[in-house]
Parts: C-alpha cells; structure tokens; sequence
C-alpha cells in the first residue's frame, strides 16, 4: 500500500521566491533564511518521496472571489506556473499524479468531508515557493521537479475559513486513504504558508516570536491542542494572515502518531514521530518564517 512517511511545513512567503528568482539569496538579509533550509535539500535528496501532496493557499490566481472551494484538490497531470502579475515564476511546471489524486478525493469525500475537484488550474508562489526551498532552484527549461505533486488548495484568504479541527480532522482522512491506495508509494504531505504575519490595516507588519515558537511546540508535541486554537487567537495573536497556520494541522493530522492516539516525547527511541529538522527566522519580508520536518518511525 501507499504510506505518508514525513510531514513538511513551512511558509511561503512570495519575496523568498523572488529573492531566489533575482539571484539574490547570497544577500546578507536573505542568507539567514536559505541557511535555514540547508538542511532540508540534502535531506530531500536522501528521502525523495514517489508523490508530494502539498497543501497550500491560492492567492487569487486559479480562483477569484467569483468562486472560492473550501477544500480543491488538483487532479490534473500538469499544472501550469500562473502569473502572479509580474510574469510567472522561473521554474518549471508541476506534474501531478492524477491516479492518486482521483483516489484521495473519493476516499475523503466518502469520509464525508467535501472536496472541489479541479482538472485544470495554474498554481502560484503559495506551491512553488516551497518546492524551491525544499529541492533548490531549478532551470525552467530543463528540469523536473524531483516528483509528482498533489496541489490541494485551501481557502484562508475568505472568511469564513476551516477551523483547525476540521483541518486536523481532513489529515487524518487523507492519510486513511493514502493507506488504502494499492501501489507501493512513499508519499510526503506538506503544509505551507504561516506563520505570524499581516499584510494590511494599523497592524502590518506584525509578528509574534513568541506566539509563533509556542504553536510550533505544541504543534509537535500536542497537535490536538494546537488544532483547538480558535480563530480568534491566529488573528489577535499572529495576526490576520495567521489563519494559514490551519493549513499546516492537515498536515501534522496525517502523521501516524496521531492515529495511535499517543504522542510521545520528540527525542525518545518510542516515539513514532520524529523531529528531524525545527528553524524559525525573522523577518523575511514582513513576515516571520517558520519550517519543521517530521518523520514517521
């Protein structure tokens, strides 16, 4: 069968890409948050996943305020890299893995949470700003991104958005049904965008080291706690561009420890979920940048 064997998360702060599209991650401002993820692109070389099944938030590109879907999972084989406004990124476009996407979405749906399901959309910084932190910048022309990847988009830009309940819930769903798909996949399930930031009104600018390094514990630690977060305290507390943090529990839902119903000390030989890499850096843009990987023993 297919199984989840590590989580990612981290921010998708669009100025990381640009910073990386204009040559400029060298820079002193920007050399601490690329350091930050070092680590992380030898580690993807040495766990290359079969399928990445990426949550993050379209930015009005694939959809408008014409329609806004809750939950959309892409089902597509390719999906083009959108224009943003200044062009679209440098980088190549995203091969999905229709078959496993088809089979995700009527797992889910079957498991009473509803889904949009798109065939044709372009996908913006939200998706590939993570894939060029996580495997390094490609060449457009000639390069594949290292796999096959699952957009599965979520509306935090439109009130009213998903509790994080009901996104820690969707997690464990969406592993219930990579477990159920009869091929032998090793499959990655990211979640992006967050942490502490506003981009408009009196507060922009905000962020919330504390806030921010208290939520990653306990997103490690106790993640049924951290799915109990209200609204409320993402806005006061991280600011009106917090919510994307709900996106990172679909995420953390999909990890074993969770189904066993024990969580257990991050260092310990029993533990089921590992800890392998934890940066935090400010700022990064006007917002602060946040990256955990987690491993299934």
């Amino acid at each position: 069968m297919a199984r989840i064997t590590a989580s990612v998360y981290t921010s998708h702060v669009p100025a990381i890409g640009a910073a990386l599209d204009l040559g400029k991650d060298k820079e002193p401002y920007w050399q601490p948050v690329f350091k930050g993820y070092e680590f992380s692109k030898q580690w993807m070389k040495d766990n290359k996943p079969d399928v990445i099944f990426l949550v993050y938030n379209d930015h009005a590109t694939a959809f408008s305020l014409d329609m806004i879907p809750t939950f959309a999972i892409g089902t597509a084989p390719i999906f083009p890299i959108a224009d943003e406004g200044w062009g679209p990124r440098p980088v190549p476009p995203v091969v999905g893995h229709p078959e496993l996407a088809a089979h995700i979405a009527q797992s889910v749906i079957q498991q009473d949470f509803d889904l949009t399901i798109v065939n044709k959309m372009p996908v913006d910084h939200g998706l590939t700003v993570p894939l060029s932190l996580m495997c390094g910048q490609p060449p457009a022309n000639d390069f594949h991104w290292p796999c096959p990847v699952i957009p599965f988009a979520v509306n935090v830009v439109q009130y009213p958005v998903p509790s994080g309940q009901r996104c820690f819930n969707l997690g464990q769903a969406i592993r219930r049904a990579v477990e159920s798909y009869d091929q032998d996949l090793n499959v990655h399930i990211w979640g992006t965008g967050g942490m502490s930031h506003q981009l408009q009104g009196p507060r922009a600018g905000l962020i919330n080291r504390e806030w921010d390094n208290a939520w990653l514990d306990l997103l490690i630690a106790d993640p049924a706690a951290a799915a109990a977060t209200p609204h409320i305290d993402y806005v006061r507390e991280a600011g009106s561009e917090g919510i994307e943090l709900v996106m990172w529990l679909i995420a953390r839902g999909a990890m074993s420890d969770v189904s066993r119903g024990a969580i257990k000390d991050i260092a310990g030989s029993a533990n089921s979920v590992r800890v392998r890499h934890h940066f935090y850096h400010v700022p990064a843009s006007n917002t602060a940048v946040g990256h955990l990987i987690l491993e299934n023993s």
